[in-house]
């Protein structure tokens, strides 16, 4: 009976022991990046190539009441 006292004694010595204090901190998570530009913020100088193979600019692109980009990426890349 002591055999079996002492290991019951040993194993829950052992569950404290490693149980406490042995928190895991909480995991650090990374910002996440900053994608796209603010509402009614102007967007930077760029040139591209539209489907046509023309090449297009925002001055290109601009229309009396504003311009809407929308840039898709087919799923075939």
């Amino acid at each position: 009976m002591k055999p079996q006292f002492a290991i019951l004694c040993f194993s829950l010595f052992g569950l404290f022991v490693f149980a406490g204090g042995q928190e895991t901190p909480p995991p650090t998570q990374p910002a996440e990046p900053v994608l796209g530009l603010d509402s009614g913020s102007a967007a930077p100088a760029f040139t591209l190539s539209d489907q046509f193979g023309h090449q297009q600019s925002n001055e290109t692109l601009k229309g009396s009441k504003g311009t809407v980009l929308l840039f898709f990426r087919s799923a075939d890349w």
